[in-house]
């Protein structure tokens, strides 16, 4: 696998940008699926943007971690994950275990639309070849993942984040938001909000733990 470079200077990560090809405007009427815990030691919101990192499995967190490498709080820089599809939820959120547990720390699954079109870095087409990066760039180890996010961040603070796919779901798109500005394309209230333990999800994500072959526990 090519590895991932560190990241050029703000100057060459825009001039590289043509807004007609490598900013994707994704459309108010796109419905977005996140897997989030309500419980536990830090439980979130549906439309929470974490203000604390980087973690280690997050391939695009913002913040800058200290020098000791540990994630810290940044309340400038929020970051939230969505992707189109409950599979590609369950895929990314239960990938180290491929085990879904239903309870523990009450996951729910939200779906939403939001209400305006969202400004998106495409990393799925040539911006990344331009700038050095490659396919690399949604693929390599988080530590260098990270610092690209970081600089993108710095360089174009308009966007609301990243497009790109996801490695454990077949390549299907997923999606990044950053706030500022993201919170302000979120809606006070989601079109879906359930459990996962919910009895409407049974069959998808039944559907989901055959094709990943992942176990679904309380299905």
């Amino acid at each position: 696998m090519t590895r991932l470079p560190p990241p050029p200077s703000p100057e060459v990560l825009t001039s590289a940008v043509d807004p007609a090809t490598d900013i994707l405007s994704l459309s108010s009427s796109t419905r977005l699926v996140r897997l989030f815990f309500a419980g536990g030691r830090h439980p979130q919101r549906w439309n929470s943007f974490r203000h604390v990192g980087p973690l280690p499995h997050a391939f695009f967190d913002p913040q800058r971690p200290t020098e000791d490498g540990v994630p810290a709080r940044d309340d400038e820089n929020g970051v939230v994950y969505f992707s189109l599809s409950i599979r590609t939820s369950i895929a990314e959120v239960f990938q180290a275990t491929a085990v879904v547990d239903r309870q523990t720390r009450a996951p729910h699954v939200v779906m939403t639309r939001p209400r305006r079109a969202l400004r998106l870095l495409d990393l799925t087409g040539l911006w990344p070849t331009k700038v050095g990066a490659s396919q690399a760039i949604w693929q390599d180890s988080t530590d260098r993942t990270q610092a690209w996010a970081r600089a993108i961040r710095e360089a174009m603070p308009d966007l609301d984040g990243l497009w790109y796919r996801s490695g454990v779901d077949a390549g299907n798109p997923a999606l990044c938001l950053w706030d500022p500005p993201a919170a302000s394309a979120l809606p006070a209230r989601p079109d879906v909000l359930h459990p996962l333990d919910h009895a409407g999800l049974d069959l998808s994500l039944g559907r989901a733990g055959q094709e990943l072959n992942y176990t679904i526990l309380g299905a």
